[in-house]
């Protein structure tokens, strides 16, 4: 069978000049002029850069042609673990209990109410998959009830562009109200008295950059601006506390932001400033007890500690210490009830829920004694109630949500996922071990795989990771995953500084002029994992997407002897460029993550230094698998394109270079949860492919 020719790029070189500094990019014009148009419109690509991605998808079939049965034998394997007519637990709210549903066969959900405790009654108020029915995408960002349950409002995205619109129901007639909000982030909500719907504007360079209120009723012409973010690189927010007696706007960056607080007895009131930024300063406020309770890094806390302010002034220098801070345990957001403020906190990858009861001051725990483990709380709509709803689960445990009665402490067992193919836990083990970093840090590692594997190294390893903007890569339950454990693989996730699994510290390790540490901490942990038998160097497949595949375009650079294959899905590898162009939608809010090297020379210095796509160089790579999508507004889709071609160019090895560019969706994926299946079973079977091969040439 003859080998398919991998396409060859054409070479455009671009020079720029950036701070005394010069750099030339051959392949800068794979990126359309008119990106901002295509983000709306997939179909106004431009020709040349169209004809090109179509060939590498092209390609990209051929080599993994064989792969085919394989990728269909994987998406029926998790699509058999979903209970296709699966449905949520209902959340209670005044007269109505609200859910979603899925019916079998649908790719979307149906959003519903019925009489609070009631079997029967069934009000649909959204139902996703008729509104996606012949469209190429469809995705609901976010979906709401007003508060006296007259309204149902929703931002939908049917481009992957996450350009939203935001429809509004009228629940008695069941008709859309006229006039949709245009040109959303899909942020929204509704006041407390049912009067207004709140919603962020995102401009032409796709930042959420001013709040809107509209009357619930109201239409373009009704809008009223009330903030305005003047910052490019400050991303804004809105919302209410829990206790409804306040709307919240938030603004910042990743290190430094700012609450404005309006009343929600006068919801038309000028938002009022709380403390204004102050680089570095981070803060957050929840609303109990009639004081504002302040989540924040003030005073050097780190790992966050908690704060209390009076209502009518709830400046900083009012604020006083409730929670002291503790150097490890990072306090990742608060809750409030009536009568309990909810504290979930992070120490070594391990959540817990912290409760303390008003009046008594009272505090107790909620935690589980896995290995590894994640434990989150599940919002509900009701104040005034003492049922805090939390979901539990684990590598080796399907998600469970539980009913808890913070003042009883008496647990209930709302719902386990069912899994309709079959699941046994005993058959899996689930561990936790540390790999050393070079400068000394450990850095965690959770390991799944089956009771019987042996750990001779014999076993293919897939390592995940991430390793950015705080984010924890939290040790879920994942129906996914199972396809490879159960063929014999390890998988394992490596807990990086650039994530909070071990505080907001192990963040600040992990990013800026720290940012290298990602890299040789994920290293160490693959070093580890063979060295204790979990896999063997050259049978390792690395897997990471988004700023996780800046993490797999570094590590391929660093170390390209490791892997038998690397999977960058919607990798962030471009970053010098994305870094210097303030036209794209991050990149201003970005620059306290990576740095500024448009005026920064040691930022500069930094980022050129690890860049993925400018340190591609002449040497044996390993097979790489890079996804994108067209209509991607976070990791545009030239930046696999690019990455690809100069892997392509480089490499002296024979292992391939591969570029599967969605056409039809964006940073996500395809929407849908059968088709998004698809995606990941091709991973997978690329996975499965890189190991076999070796790398022999076909």
């Amino acid at each position: 069978m003859t080998k398919p020719i991998p396409p060859v790029a054409r070479k455009d070189p671009r020079r720029i000049e950036q701070l005394g500094h010069v750099r030339v990019d051959d392949y800068a014009w794979m990126k359309d002029d008119n990106w901002q148009a295509v983000l709306r419109d997939p179909a106004a690509i431009r020709p040349d850069v169209k004809a090109h991605l179509e060939a590498e998808n092209a390609y990209t079939a051929a080599m993994l042609a064989s792969t085919e049965p394989l990728q269909a034998a994987l998406f029926e394997e998790m699509k058999g673990r979903i209970k296709e007519d699966d449905s949520s637990v209902p959340a209670p709210d005044g007269p109505w209990d609200y859910y979603i549903r899925y019916e079998k066969g649908a790719q979307h959900p149906i959003h519903a109410r019925r009489p609070r405790g009631a079997a029967e009654g069934e009000a649909v108020l959204l139902n996703e998959d008729a509104e996606a029915r012949g469209k190429a995408f469809f995705q609901v960002g976010g979906a709401e009830h007003s508060p006296d349950h007259a309204l149902y409002a929703y931002a939908v995205d049917e481009q992957g562009s996450e350009v939203y619109r935001i429809l509004v129901k009228d629940l008695a007639t069941g008709e859309i109200l006229p006039e949709p909000v245009e040109s959303s982030t899909g942020g929204f909500c509704w006041s407390p008295d049912s009067r207004f719907l709140f919603w962020i504007w995102r401009d032409d360079h796709g930042r959420p950059a001013k709040v809107f209120r509209r009357p619930a009723r109201g239409g373009a012409a009704d809008d009223v601006l009330v903030y305005d973010e003047p910052d490019d690189g400050f991303f804004i927010s809105v919302g209410t506390t829990s206790s409804d007696a306040w709307i919240l706007i938030g603004s910042g960056d990743h290190e430094t932001s700012e609450v404005w607080l309006i009343p929600a007895s006068d919801p038309t009131a000028a938002p009022r400033l709380v403390e204004p930024r102050v680089p570095g300063l981070r803060y957050d406020l929840e609303h109990w007890d009639g004081r504002f309770f302040v989540r924040t890094n003030a005073d050097g806390a780190i790992d966050f500690k908690v704060m209390q302010a009076p209502e009518d002034a709830p400046a900083r220098a009012n604020w006083t210490d409730w929670a002291a801070h503790q150097p490890g345990r990072y306090v990742v957001g608060l809750g409030a009830f009536k009568d309990w403020l909810v504290r979930l906190v992070r120490e070594n990858a391990s959540n817990s829920i912290l409760l303390t009861q008003r009046g008594t001051g009272a505090e107790h725990a909620i935690a589980f004694d896995e290995e590894a483990y994640a434990l989150g709380l599940s919002g509900g709509y009701e104040f005034d109630t003492t049922t805090l709803r939390f979901v539990y689960e684990s590598p080796t445990t399907p998600r469970q949500w539980f009913d808890y009665d913070m003042a009883t402490r008496r647990r209930t067992l709302r719902k386990t996922q069912e899994i309709p193919s079959g699941h046994d836990p005993a058959r899996y083990v689930t561990r936790r071990l540390y790999a050393t970093a070079p400068d000394g840090a450990e850095v965690p590692i959770t390991v799944l795989m089956k009771a019987e594997t042996p750990l001779d190294g014999s076993a293919p390893l897939l390592l995940y990771g991430y390793g950015a903007y705080g984010i924890p890569m939290e040790p879920h339950f994942s129906i996914r995953n199972l396809s490879l454990v159960d063929r014999g693989w390890v998988w394992a996730t490596a807990h990086v500084r650039g994530g909070s699994e071990k505080g907001w510290g192990w963040f600040l390790d992990g990013r800026g002029a720290k940012k290298t540490n990602t890299f040789t901490d994920f290293i160490a942990c693959a070093e580890a994992l063979a060295d204790k038998g979990y896999g063997a160097k050259g049978r390792i497949v690395a897997y990471g997407g988004s700023a996780g595949g800046m993490l797999m375009g570094a590590i391929a650079n660093l170390r390209p002897d490791l892997w038998a294959g690397i999977i960058g899905a919607v990798p962030f590898v471009d970053v010098l460029n994305t870094m210097s162009d303030t036209s794209l939608p991050l990149t201003p809010a970005e620059w306290p993550e990576w740095g500024n090297p448009l005026e920064d020379d040691a930022a500069y210095a930094l980022i050129a230094g690890y860049s993925p796509y400018d340190n591609v160089a002449a040497r044996p790579y390993p097979a790489v698998l890079a996804t994108g999508g067209l209509s991607d507004p976070r990791v545009t889709y030239w930046e696999p394109a690019k990455w690809v071609a100069r892997l392509r160019e480089k490499t002296t090895g024979e292992a391939p270079m591969l570029l599967k560019i969605n056409m039809e969706a964006g940073h996500g994926g395809a929407s849908g949860r059968f088709e998004f299946l698809k995606e990941i079973a091709l991973d997978y079977a690329f996975a499965i492919w890189a190991v076999a091969r070796g790398w022999e040439a076909d």
